[in-house]
């Protein structure tokens, strides 16, 4: 029998338990994630890294090292429809390549308010970029082909019980906290009998029920057929809708397509499927299938707790997404980022236990808020049916395309360029935030409104010295001066060294668009980089009231 003990046991190695054991290593944190696979995933899966998520691996410093993989970064990351795609292109939306990301992302400012621009990029290369991250931490450890049977909690932690599936020796884990970021079946969740609830996969004639996915490799695409390069190519027809989502720009591809009734993925053959994948094309041209998978879209399923006592869930353990606007496993890195902090302090004696509480009081109304912007998108392009003249010559195909084009790239627009869905989400009901009586800025996913009110992601700006304001940041707290007649720094700075916080002071009284963005003389912002707090503190026993606060204390502010 095996023995180890850690502050935190994690189960499951996918992007929010390796985002968690991240977050956790880079704070001295000794943690054990325990995962039944082999390894990370290898196929491609997610493909839609959002600008939050790369804020927080620049934050970590590999943003730069993610935005090099995938697609080559002169690649146009276009969404283009088709009727098929040897017929005829309705719409397109264009979107910059990685290798523009820098240079786009400040001159877009107005519209992304962000140090970083979503990547289109397979989830399975940030899942192993994320793993080398975590293993590079001493007090880290992940073991792969051990599986969670079950756990018990007392009053000192969670005693974790597991097996290793290549020797078959019982593992035995104690840590202080248990997350379960175990998937769509966690067995956490279902030994603690915390249940779903929302929405599960309503019909639509395409995102509305059971898919399929083909990978495959067609080279041919690209030099048969003509069409300019986009990251996704969907075709919109009366018989069939599919899209091809390019995996490296090198001819790898996954299709992806609504089963019929009748249509099996576990016994579909390879020859099936590519038939699917020419019927999608409309024409003969080379290709080779190498993986058939199936999933459910449509769904839009949230737990009904994130916690119980010392155990803790994120990831699709607790929402499950249908996955138009891409933001499941972006939704599942925030939940990492935002109980990692506070595990951390909680650990380290910086903060209080009921800071923990938070955690469930903030991520589950993002969850619900996110996977209902999520079904709005698969309403948006599984409802609505083309004309059947749509691939018709003449004067009534042509009418019926520009009505669909006009369409799709209305549609196109709201689902991919959405810098509110992923910079938006706020705390308005956390009990560890210092609220104000402010009105919250609306809440839109293709339009973000940057706000300095606390319970919201800090505002970005790009500064004087055209630095990053996120760039200035410390890695924990940080306290933004703007004004010089302010007492905030001073008081801060004295609570902060007196409970052992790291705390980053930076003053930025000539900088007039941060100023205008926070509209306060001095804002407080936490670790996960929202805004905690914002005024004018003007004495020493309102700096312990807000850090007792914002640190699960009983304090006032």
């Amino acid at each position: 029998m095996k023995r180890t003990v850690a502050d935190v046991v994690v189960v499951g190695a996918g992007p929010c338990g390796l985002m968690l054991a991240l977050e956790l290593g880079a704070r001295g944190i000794k943690t054990i994630v325990l995962d039944r696979e082999q390894g990370v995933a290898t196929a491609p899966q997610a493909n839609a890294t959002q600008a939050r998520s790369m804020e927080h691996y620049r934050r970590h410093g590999f943003a730069h090292e993610i935005r090099q993989l995938g697609m080559p970064g002169d690649h146009p990351t276009d969404l283009a429809y088709f009727t098929t795609y040897a017929g005829h292109e309705l719409a397109r939306h264009r979107m910059p390549c990685s290798n523009d990301a820098g240079r786009t992302v400040r001159e877009q400012a107005h519209i992304w308010n962000a140090a970083e621009l979503p990547h289109r990029v397979p989830q399975s290369l940030v899942e192993q970029t994320l793993l080398r991250k975590v293993e590079a931490y001493d007090c880290v450890e992940v073991l792969f082909e051990t599986e969670v049977t079950g756990f018990v909690e007392d009053d000192d932690g969670v005693v974790v019980d597991a097996k290793d599936l290549t020797s078959g020796e019982t593992h035995i884990a104690r840590g202080r906290y248990f997350f379960a970021a175990d998937g769509a079946q966690s067995r956490i969740r279902k030994q603690l009998g915390i249940r779903y609830g929302g929405s599960d996969a309503a019909h639509r004639d395409f995102m509305g029920g059971r898919m399929l996915s083909i990978y495959l490799d067609a080279p041919a695409f690209y030099n048969e057929l003509g069409i300019p390069r986009a990251w996704m190519y969907w075709t919109f027809n009366r018989r069939r809708r599919a899209l091809l989502a390019t995996v490296d720009g090198k001819g790898s591809f996954v299709l992806q397509t609504q089963l019929r009734d009748g249509e099996d993925a576990d016994s579909m053959t390879q020859e099936e499927a590519g038939a699917l994948f020419l019927q999608a094309v409309g024409r003969e041209i080379p290709y080779k299938v190498t993986g058939i998978a199936s999933w459910l879209a449509g769904r839009a399923l949230v737990a009904d707790k994130f916690q119980d006592g010392r155990v803790f869930l994120g990831g699709d353990a607790v929402h499950l997404f249908t996955p138009t606007g891409g933001m499941g496993y972006n939704t599942a890195i925030e939940d990492a980022v935002n109980i990692g902090w506070k595990l951390a302090a909680v650990v380290k004696g910086q903060a209080m236990p009921a800071l923990l509480d938070s955690y469930a009081a903030e991520r589950r109304p993002v969850a619900l808020r996110n996977t209902q912007f999520a079904l709005k998108f698969a309403d948006s392009v599984g409802l609505y049916v083309p004309s059947p003249a749509i691939e018709d010559e003449g004067s009534a195909g042509e009418a019926a395309r520009a009505r669909a084009g006009a369409y799709l790239g209305r549609h196109a627009q709201h689902e991919f360029t959405i810098p509110g869905f992923t910079l938006g989400a706020r705390y308005d009901g956390s009990p560890a935030i210092c609220h104000d009586r402010t009105p919250a800025p609306p809440d839109d996913p293709s339009v973000y409104v940057p706000s300095g009110k606390p319970g919201g992601r800090a505002p970005h700006a790009w500064l004087s010295d055209d630095a990053s304001l996120f760039d200035k940041f410390g890695f924990d707290w940080t306290l933004l001066v703007f004004s010089s007649d302010t007492g905030a720094a001073q008081h801060f700075a004295e609570v902060a060294k007196e409970r052992a916080l790291s705390l980053k002071i930076l003053t930025l009284a000539d900088e007039r668009v941060a100023c205008d963005l926070y509209d306060a003389p001095a804002a407080l912002i936490r670790p996960d980089q929202v805004v905690g707090w914002r005024g004018d503190c003007a004495t020493l026993e309102e700096a312990q009231s807000i850090f007792d606060v914002l640190t699960g204390g009983v304090g006032r502010a």
